[in-house]
């Protein structure tokens, strides 16, 4: 008897809907992360992209704890000397709200081509408006 592993082919993709009000950002991303990965059907494989769709609402209305709300800065460089930029989370929130979890949930996937197609499965938007309704994402709660 060998061990089971998908196939590419072989793979049923679902659409999920999670609302993000007053979730906690950290652990959201992780469930999320799972999801992706598709750690949460039997058929897991770490080769293969056995995940499924995800698409997030309310992304502005997303808590982070303590006071990494003011403390926590994200960084990205131009690629110029001296181009390094920063933004606190706060800023960001008001900004691009829907970058929060994006970064969070990135830093949780696997740095690979494998993981940045993974990625590509995650949308997220800052209201509670979404352009997937012909998909029909099924909510779940997280």
């Amino acid at each position: 008897m060998g061990t089971f592993q998908a196939k590419k082919d072989q793979v049923e993709k679902n659409w999920y809907l999670v609302d993000a009000e007053d979730k906690i950002l950290g652990r959201l991303a992780s469930q999320l992360a799972s999801i992706l990965r598709g750690k949460n059907k039997p058929i897991f494989t770490p080769h293969v992209d056995t995940g499924d769709f995800v698409v997030v609402v309310n992304a502005k209305k997303i808590k982070l704890t303590g006071r990494k709300l003011k403390d926590k800065i994200y960084y990205h460089h131009s690629g110029y000397p001296g181009g390094i930029k920063s933004i606190n989370a706060k800023d960001l929130l008001d900004k691009r709200p829907e970058d929060v979890i994006l970064k969070a949930v990135k830093g949780m996937l696997p740095k690979n081509s494998l993981g940045r197609t993974m990625l590509k499965k995650l949308r997220v938007y800052p209201d509670n408006v979404h352009p997937h309704q012909a998909q029909q994402p099924e909510k779940i709660e997280l």
